[in-house]
């Protein structure tokens, strides 16, 4: 057999550069690592045979193409952020279980918005009745996020926001309550979803056209850049895309793709790669398929370091690295034997664990019914922390490197990932690629045969199509106060009568001027209108009326 001495010696050069550059600042959590039986553990596996494939397929942590990891020493030195997606009903309840996910151990918060929220409406509109606080919180106005965060010091918590259509707006909420805690921007972390695209082709919470849109996340992007250094300013999300039913394949292609629009759209401002690509991050699916989901996130890595390097010229090495957030499979959970999708998420937490997430949201055993008990949360997390601390599968990188299996299924789905990449820059990138339906048909005929498989029991879902049991209904379903828009609708007016109305107007008339041109980054604008407690309603209304609102077209 072919030694591999060139390879040993590659890995102690990696051991003492980019290794050791690591550990001086952030030691390793253990200065010994061992199974529960108290054998070594290596801090990284390589071939014991010569693999001339190697170093161009997968090479050392840290080191392009980061297939193997982003970070030299993963999480021997520190372990994901957990966080769990969580809002409901005011923001006085949201605030409290925040609190709650907190003390019990959680690293991150991870704000749900309500459907209202998410279009840019307020509690009060007449296009809100019958869904404020249902899926998320409802937040109106400064007010409301100030009432969010209280307690809670934001230059400690890293927070991620899932919003998108007005995420200006949100962003510009957190900041001011920063302000107001006495926290600068350049102390912010944390992130905001900010991924109009991905809600053209999968999720629908959009208000205004693709163009003015992904003005709107440039700015983002350029002001971040300056002002809020430590903010992800994206998180280009594939978890809506798996949710709404393609493959794991698809679902790479199609957020890396979306990427890449991103990208030229701030290129196209003038915008320095180096500088906004660091701060890119990517929100993934986990689902049951272990060994795929393994493979798909390792694939994603590398594809997305060749397209800035190659496509992009990104010399940065943190221009390179697709750093990303895993939720587990929503989609996977079943109101039947809900207890079984506790067994479904910690196979789902392994495979994120195992592809190297930053961070991760377990999902709780009752989210097929409606929205997660405090009790069924605590388990998710949970989940989370016992994979992490009894497990051992955090005290070695990447352990799933050199299973023939996974080495050709991460190959397998490089592949696919860049032949739909192909036929997307053939039509004209993702944008044209989405208008004309390509994105959403690909998604509706790889759902469709997933169904059609579960209807003929195919595809075996247990407690559903196989090994079905009678069961009583649940009688613990957490449910939403139907008086809360009342509630918001009063403290919407409260804020109107104790704001300077006058100051409010000019700066929704500043923001009508700037955003009537394209020579503005409106992020500014967004937050003087935002300190005067002009409402989301009122930023989004004006904006409304300047950029007009997208209308989806129908794919079949």
């Amino acid at each position: 057999m072919p030694d591999n001495r060139d390879l040993i010696k590659q890995k102690k050069t990696w051991e003492s550069t980019t290794v050791k550059k690591v550990t001086d600042r952030f030691p390793e959590r253990n200065e010994n690592f061992t199974t529960g039986s108290w054998l070594p553990l290596n801090r990284l596996g390589i071939p014991n045979y010569e693999d001339k494939t190697y170093m161009d397929k997968s090479g050392f942590p840290g080191e392009y193409p980061y297939t193997r990891g982003v970070q030299p020493t993963m999480y021997r030195g520190r372990l994901w952020t957990m966080r769990q997606y969580a809002g409901f009903g005011t923001a006085e309840e949201s605030n409290e279980r925040y609190k709650y996910l907190l003390n019990q151990g959680q690293t991150g918060l991870s704000v749900a918005f309500d459907l209202p929220t998410q279009i840019g409406y307020d509690s009060s509109d007449q296009m809100s009745i019958g869904e404020v606080g249902k899926v998320g919180v409802a937040i109106d106005s400064l007010k409301d996020m100030e009432i969010l965060f209280g307690g809670i010091p934001l230059d400690k918590v890293s927070t991620s926001m899932t919003i998108n259509a007005p995420a200006s707006v949100l962003l510009a909420f957190y900041i001011a309550v920063a302000e107001k805690q006495g926290v600068t921007k350049n102390q912010l972390t944390g992130t905001i979803q900010n991924d109009i695209l991905k809600e053209y082709i999968a999720r629908g919470t959009y208000i205004f056209p693709p163009t003015p849109s992904l003005r709107l996340i440039t700015n983002i992007f350029d002001y971040c850049s300056k002002e809020v250094p430590k903010w992800n300013t994206i998180s280009i999300s594939g978890y809506h895309i798996r949710e709404a039913g393609s493959t794991a394949a698809q679902e790479v292609a199609f957020t890396i793709a979306d990427g890449i629009e991103y990208v030229k759209a701030a290129l196209d401002t003038g915008m320095d790669v180096d500088v906004f690509a660091k701060r890119l991050s990517f929100f993934f699916n986990s689902h049951n398929d272990l060994l795929e989901e393994i493979a798909k996130f390792r694939a994603a890595r590398r594809i997305w370091a060749k397209i800035m390097k190659e496509r992009f010229k990104a010399k940065s090495p943190n221009s390179m690295k697709l750093r990303f957030h895993t939720q587990t499979g929503g989609s996977t959970l079943t109101a039947q034997q809900p207890d079984n999708n506790i067994v479904r998420v910690t196979i789902q937490t392994l495979a994120a664990i195992f592809g190297g997430t930053q961070s991760l949201h377990t999902n709780s055993r009752d989210e097929a019914l409606g929205l997660p008990t405090e009790k069924s949360v605590q388990v998710a997390l949970r989940t989370q922390q016992i994979v992490a601390h009894e497990s051992g599968v955090a005290n070695t990188i990447d352990p799933f490197a050199g299973s023939y299996i996974v080495e050709e299924l991460t190959d397998k789905i490089e592949q696919e990932v860049m032949e739909y990449i192909t036929k997307i820059d053939d039509i004209g990138g993702m944008v044209k690629a989405i208008e004309k339906g390509f994105i959403q048909k690909q998604i509706q005929d790889s759902a469709y045969k997933y169904q059609k498989e579960i209807e003929r029991a195919e595809r075996v879902i247990v407690g559903v199509n196989k090994f079905t049991a009678k069961e009583e209904q649940p009688n613990d379903i957490l449910e939403v106060n139907p008086k809360l828009r009342e509630v918001q609708i009063q403290r919407i007016n409260e804020v109107k009568e104790n704001r300077s109305n006058e100051s409010v107007q000019k700066k929704l008339i500043a923001l009508k001027k700037a955003a009537s041109t394209t020579d503005n980054n409106l992020m500014p604008l967004i937050l003087d209108a935002v300190r005067e407690y002009a409402t989301l309603g009122e930023i989004c209304n004006v904006l409304r009326k300047e950029f007009g609102e997208y209308k989806e077209s129908i794919v079949l």
